[in-house]
């Protein structure tokens, strides 16, 4: 299995005691070390998104404005959630160069798992920034799949505690991406979307699954809405998954409300490892996503990195 860690992913973060700081991947490797469990994972650098990679999700304009961002002396990407800091355009294309690489490890063969903690960036649309995410790594793989791997079918998971609409709206009317997504009420936190009755659009109705969790909610309000999701999942039968394993639901995590503890992560990652193997020859990519506690994101992740191993 692959892990993906290196000082070009740990360069995406941003400045000024910004909740996503340039220290999370750090959090998770001395944890991984004191797990003891980096002996079994093959340990990958990430490599530099092409352009017209990135332009398989992004459009040209956008990824003109990143590219040149701090020549314009541009302070924030998008209305206030994600600044502009150093290296901001070389930093991002590593998260989903690394990625890439990942896929195509397991596309050809070399392993059936990877697992990416600085990755996920679920928020980010086709034409902009949100949410701390520059480019999303995750649309980026959804779409290598389907035009270079031929793969169409591919099941993406996503339980971290905002919901990942940077993916959900790329591919609402898209019927085979197969989307289920645990996060807190939309009503009651960033982005304020993924609410029960959005589940897809004309042909794709019905392939997409939002289960919102009521503030404070922990484990068994969790464990109570998962067989709905393994029941999405069973009905589809995806070819591959992507699984967005954010760890800001976990209790004390200061931009959320959810009360999860590591066993979430857990459970989440025993189980799309099944799922893998029934339906997607074991194929799995996981990203780590968001988590702002240190010690929380570096537990849950290795949670979900024990799973995989």
């Amino acid at each position: 299995m692959n892990l993906y860690a290196d000082d070009n992913l740990s360069a995406y973060g941003f400045p000024d005691g910004h909740p996503l700081g340039i220290d999370r991947q750090g959090a998770f490797l001395r944890e991984a070390t004191a797990q003891g469990l980096l002996e079994d994972t093959t340990r990958r650098t990430a490599r530099e998104a092409l352009r017209e990679e990135l332009l398989r999700f992004h459009s040209d304009e956008y990824v003109d404005l990143v590219y040149t961002a701090e020549e314009q002396g541009l302070r924030l990407l998008d209305d206030g959630d994600t600044p502009v800091f150093p290296g901001v355009y070389r930093a991002s294309a590593h998260v989903v160069g690394a990625a890439l690489d990942g896929l195509a490890q397991v596309m050809d063969g070399h392993c059936l798992r990877s697992l990416q903690p600085i990755g996920g960036l679920h928020h980010a649309g086709r034409t902009h920034a949100a949410g701390f995410c520059v480019f999303n790594d995750l649309g980026v793989v959804i779409e290598t799949l389907r035009s270079v791997y031929g793969i169409r079918r591919v099941g993406y998971l996503d339980i971290d505690v905002h919901h990942g609409d940077g993916v959900f709206y790329a591919f609402e009317d898209d019927p085979d991406l197969i989307f289920a997504d645990i996060h807190q009420d939309g009503r009651t936190l960033y982005p304020g979307t993924g609410r029960a009755h959005e589940t897809g659009k004309g042909r794709a109705e019905g392939t997409k699954l939002n289960i919102e969790l009521a503030p404070f909610s922990g484990d068994a309000e969790f464990m109570e809405a998962w067989p709905r999701v393994e029941a999405h999942f069973d009905k589809f039968k995806p070819e591959f998954f992507v699984f967005q394993c954010g760890a800001d639901g976990l209790k004390g995590d200061p931009l959320a409300q959810l009360q999860y503890s590591p066993a979430v992560h857990e459970h989440t990652a025993r189980r799309v490892v099944m799922l893998a193997d029934e339906y997607a020859g074991g194929r799995i990519m996981a990203f780590g996503g968001g988590g702002y506690d240190r010690d929380n994101l570096a537990r849950a992740w290795n949670a979900v990195l024990a799973r995989l191993l």
